[in-house]
C-alpha cells in the first residue's frame, strides 16, 4: 500500500488511538514512526485529548433532565395531535367525497325518487327495532358508563406513569 493510502486509512483512527480506545498494531506503529505527518497528527490528537480531560465538565443546571424530558414529551404530544388532526380531516374528507358521489349517482340514475319509499321502509324498521331494543337500554347505558370509566382510569394511569 502506498504511503498516502495508509495515511488516509489512519486518519480515521487517529482519534481512537490518541484516546486509548484503540491499540495500534505493529504495522500502524511502524507507520507512525516513519511518517512525520501522521506522527504530528497523533501528537496533536493526544494533546487535545489531554487538554479536554484536564478541564472539568460543567455541571448540568438543576432540574435539567426533568425539563428536557418534559419538552420531549410535549413535542411528542404535539406531533400526535397533529397526526390525529390530519387523520380525522382525511376521514371526514373521504366520507364527504363518498356521500357526494352517492348523491350525484342517485341524481344521475333517477333512483332518488325511489329514495322516499326506501326512507319510509327504513323508518318503520327502525321504529320496530327501537321497540325491541328499548328494554335493554339501561343495560347498554350501564355498560357504556363502565367502559367510559375504565378508559378514563386507563388514560389517567398512563398519563401519570409518563411523568
Amino acid at each position: 500500500m502506498t504511503n498516502d493510502l495508509v495515511c488516509a486509512r489512519l486518519a480515521d483512527v487517529i482519534d481512537a488511538i490518541a484516546d486509548g480506545d484503540l491499540t495500534p498494531d505493529v504495522e500502524t506503529a511502524a507507520h507512525f514512526s516513519a511518517c512525520p505527518a501522521c506522527r504530528a497528527s497523533l501528537e496533536r490528537a493526544r494533546r487535545l485529548d489531554q487538554l479536554l480531560r484536564s478541564r472539568g465538565a460543567a455541571a448540568a443546571p438543576p432540574q435539567f433532565t426533568a425539563r428536557t424530558m418534559q419538552r420531549i414529551r410535549r413535542a411528542g404530544w404535539r406531533r400526535e395531535q397533529i397526526t390525529d388532526w390530519i387523520f380525522n380531516a382525511a376521514i371526514i374528507a373521504t366520507v364527504l367525497l363518498v356521500a357526494s358521489g352517492l348523491w350525484i349517482a342517485l341524481k344521475q340514475t333517477g333512483l332518488s325518487a325511489v329514495g322516499g319509499d326506501v326512507l319510509d321502509i327504513f323508518s318503520v324498521s327502525a321504529s320496530a327495532m327501537a321497540q325491541k331494543i328499548a328494554p335493554s337500554l339501561p343495560l347498554y347505558a350501564g355498560a357504556t358508563g363502565l367502559l367510559v370509566v375504565a378508559l378514563g382510569l386507563w388514560w389517567w394511569a398512563s398519563s401519570d406513569a409518563a411523568l
